[in-house]
């Protein structure tokens, strides 16, 4: 009796949707994640890091994901090195003490059979606070050269970088920096 009752929970386990999630590898080398941040009321600077790496679950059945991304803060590029080295530097991300920002998304909405909207937590600058990422447009495809499924997706969010503890410039530059990201990833098998 036990062992039926044991076949039976495991049937039900492995037929569940829990095993429908897959797991993609963000592909670096079309992942950018940018920003844009005021100068002085003047202009808008817009940059971009470099070196991002992480996973991303989905399970299109449950209409269920999670993120996992971190940035290299040194990869920090706005076309400009005196401007790297001071974005780079104590006054800003301080990355000799703060090396990554870290997006956790714990949970996606839905738009049918599309993920909209992701959950979660980014840490930069050693603060961590609730951030919701929008998907504005997601595809997956059949990659013939790899042989596997890519997803791509372009993704924004807006903060207050002042509430990370980043408030260099005072009141002379407005604090809301508009994210935006680009990210393909890899189903691994």
């Amino acid at each position: 009796m036990k062992a039926k009752i044991f076949a039976a929970a495991l049937t039900a386990v492995l037929g569940s949707s829990a095993f429908a999630a897959d797991v993609y590898q963000i592909d670096p080398n079309h992942t950018y994640p940018s920003m844009e941040v005021d100068h002085k009321g003047l202009s808008i600077l817009r940059g971009k890091f470099n070196k991002t790496e992480g996973t991303i679950t989905l399970d299109r059945v449950a209409k269920t994901g999670t993120i996992n991304v971190t940035i290299d803060a040194a990869s920090v590029d706005f076309g400009h090195d005196r401007l790297n080295n001071h974005i780079k530097s104590a006054d800003m991300f301080d990355v000799e003490k703060f090396p990554t920002a870290v997006y956790k998304g714990t949970s996606m909405t839905f738009n049918g059979d599309v993920p909209a909207t992701v959950n979660g937590e980014l840490t930069l600058h050693g603060v961590t606070l609730p951030v919701q990422l929008k998907i504005n447009k997601f595809k997956c495809v059949q990659n013939t050269q790899l042989k596997r499924e890519v997803c791509g997706a372009d993704a924004s969010a807006e903060f207050k970088r002042t509430d990370f503890g980043i408030g260099y410039g005072g009141a002379a530059f407005d604090p809301l920096v508009k994210l935006q990201i680009e990210v393909e990833a890899i189903k691994q098998q």
